[in-house]
């Protein structure tokens, strides 16, 4: 008896929004090329993806 194939999973490339398969045979995942896997790199390394902050608070810091 053969069990029910399951159903390939899928994810959005996070630079295009392409849908991948979430299989060994994507090699990039979960980016659909290189060149989207390159991008997100690129974006890292020039410092494009900042995590928001809010300024320090005055009252903490000590005088002098």
């Amino acid at each position: 008896m053969t069990s029910p194939a399951k159903p390939v999973r899928t994810v959005r490339c996070p630079q295009c929004g392409k849908n991948v398969e979430w299989t060994p045979a994507s090699t990039y995942r979960p980016f659909c090329s290189a060149r989207c896997r390159q991008l997100d790199l690129g974006a890292w390394a020039s410092e494009s993806y900042r995590v928001p902050t809010s300024p320090p608070d005055t009252e903490d810091t000590p005088p002098g």
